[in-house]
């Protein structure tokens, strides 16, 4: 998650505070910001660019399967004949 997001995401939980909460308001952020970040640590995140990179290659192996597919059938059409 960007940096930015992510300290987005903090804000927002920390805005909602009561008021007899905004004293303890920095300490609240940084355990909410360890507790964010252990959460989304356990998750199985890929970065964008490895998603990116690998539906390009899904992609391609698409295109190679149906292919291949238009192949085997033209072979099939001309062992009929």
């Amino acid at each position: 998650m960007e940096q930015n997001r992510f300290e987005e995401l903090v804000r927002r939980l920390l805005e909602g505070l009561p008021p007899s909460l905004q004293a303890a308001r920095d300490d609240l952020k940084a355990h909410a910001e360890r507790a964010l970040r252990a959460g989304i640590g356990r998750l199985d995140l890929v970065s964008r660019e490895e998603f990116d990179a690998q539906s390009r290659v899904l992609a391609r192996s698409r295109e190679l399967i149906e292919a291949l597919e238009a192949r085997v059938a033209e072979l099939e059409a001309q062992l009929k004949d």
